[in-house]
């Protein structure tokens, strides 16, 4: 029998759908909140203008399995210019690309092997990546990058070999990636010519530039072995299992887990709603080649990879406007570009929202175990 509120005059529990409403409503005006101010078109238009040229190049020659490690090799080498003098920029990006490629290498000659292989990789770069953070905030951050590239080129490479008519060679794409790099670090050799030869401001100038050595704690270890084990395990039932689509559970995992113990909670919610978002309008995209084929198909296939550049551009507008928006906008490019030469059909379409939502489980669960082991190491030494 419902208890009385003496205030309200009414059942105290009809009260708490209410409530519910109101913290969900308050949360979500957190996760989805816009900071107006962190908007940058310029940024994300200059990105444009480079991104147009690899985008271009393999239209003309006809090897559009080659445009993602190009685009993924730009953009990373943007956020990894550190900007000073030409001289400096340039060896930095290039140290950047050389780990690049390597991890390029790793991906694709690895994705086409056994299951097995692809987890053991997995679990020690994702936990080399997860304790870099002991040469400093900015190569954790590039560490992480490289991390991310990694599952999309499981992903990649896993889906050309399940598609007879797509030839793809490892060594090309290292080439196409190292080509990316070399494209950048072009550009700001133009742009330092042009600027009177003087120093340039990080491009990206709100991403940490501290290469202070950190302690390797016992929180940062820990959490950084459970994002490596999430992972593997991601990874291991997507490949195991030999999933329809399975690599969209990775990539979103991926997405969606926090890179470090010390981001907030709205960090982590902004990440796993970005993920699911960009998951959904990728699944709805990749449904428009179902019933086109021939001239129609090549088309829509082209559209399709202007649209994924269009999102990358925006997630570079967007990054500081809201961050549920910009994962939301690089998960879906990603996506897009990942899978826009499988069929699609409505069932490959559930496949993928199944596994994306079991991806982004993987990482919530992790973080949810990461912050009570966290608690509980806290309560430990305040005894």
């Amino acid at each position: 029998m419902a208890t009385v509120d003496g205030r309200a005059g009414r059942p105290a529990d009809r009260g708490k759908p209410a409530r519910w409403r109101a913290v969900t409503v308050a949360w979500l005006s957190k996760v989805f909140a816009l900071n107006p101010a962190g908007l940058n078109w310029p940024r994300a238009i200059a990105l444009l203008d480079v991104a147009l040229v690899p985008l271009v190049v393999f239209w003309a020659i006809g090897h559009e399995v080659y445009l993602l490690s190009a685009l993924f090799a730009l953009l990373f080498a943007v956020l990894a210019d550190p900007g000073g003098g030409f001289g400096n920029r340039a060896a930095h990006i290039a140290g950047f690309g050389l780990a690049g490629a390597g991890m390029t290498a790793l991906g694709f000659g690895v994705g086409g092997e056994a299951w097995g292989w692809l987890t053991l990789t997995a679990f020690v770069v994702t936990l080399a990546c997860g304790l870099a953070v002991a040469f400093g905030v900015r190569r954790f951050v590039m560490a992480l990058l490289l991390n991310v590239w990694l599952v999309v080129a499981f992903g990649v490479a896993s889906g050309f070999q399940s598609n007879a008519r797509v030839t793809s060679y490892t060594w090309a794409q290292v080439a196409t990636w190292a080509g990316g790099t070399a494209l950048w670090i072009a550009v700001a050799f133009l742009a330092w010519l042009v600027r009177g030869r003087h120093d340039r401001p990080q491009p990206i100038a709100e991403l940490p530039g501290d290469t202070a050595p950190r302690k390797l704690t016992p929180q940062i270890t820990t959490f950084a072995v459970m994002r490596a084990v999430a992972l593997a395990g991601a990874v291991a039932l997507a490949f195991g299992l030999n999933l329809s689509h399975g690599y969209w559970m990775p990539i979103a995992a991926i997405v969606a887990m926090k890179p470090s113990l010390g981001q907030s909670t709205l960090v982590g919610a902004q990440r796993l709603s970005g993920a699911v978002i960009g998951a959904v309008a990728a699944g709805l995209l990749l449904l428009i080649p179902a019933s086109v084929h021939g001239l129609r198909l090549f088309a829509v296939s082209r559209g399709l990879e202007v649209v994924a550049l269009v999102l990358f551009v925006h997630g570079v507008a967007t990054r500081f406007v809201n961050y549920a928006l910009y994962c939301a906008a690089i998960a879906g490019g990603v996506l897009i570009l990942v899978d826009i030469l499988q069929p699609t059909d409505y069932a490959a379409e559930g496949y993928r929202m199944l596994w994306t939502l079991c991806g982004v489980g993987i990482g919530l669960a992790t973080l949810l175990l990461a912050g009570l082991v966290a608690k509980r190491r806290s309560a430990r030494a305040a005894k």
